[in-house]
């Protein structure tokens, strides 16, 4: 059997598809911990940030992702989360849904209580 380009091609658009719905999930997750800190000098963790590229690189080296890729990348997309996060902490909005409906609120009136956030 062989392959065309089309095929590849097909293949790599799907998993970019795939990518994309996982980055807006971790996202969304971004904007959680934003609620969560708080305090916006709790955004950079050094600390976590080391951990994540460990685990990171770790876990790809095992799926046969070479770490000249996943650690790269894994740093420059915690830079930009960092920049999405102080971003949502001082200028954000959330969505926010009560019995259906659905409106914006400044993060800064919610506080850490998160338990009624949507997460679309």
């Amino acid at each position: 059997m062989t392959i065309t380009m089309k095929e590849v091609r097909e293949e790599i658009d799907l998993i970019d598809r795939e990518l994309v719905l996982l980055l807006a999930r971790r996202q969304k997750c971004i904007e959680m911990a934003a609620l969560v800190k708080n305090d916006e000098n709790l955004i950079v963790d050094e600390d976590r940030i080391e951990d994540v590229i460990s685990k990171v690189t770790q876990f790809g080296e095992s799926c046969g992702l070479a770490s000249n890729i996943s650690e790269p990348l894994w740093r420059k997309l915690i830079e930009l989360s960092i920049e999405h996060e102080k971003k949502f902490y001082k200028f954000g909005k959330i969505l926010i849904s009560n019995d259906g409906m659905q409106t914006t609120q400044d993060v800064s009136s919610i506080g850490a209580n998160i338990s009624f956030i949507k997460i679309l």
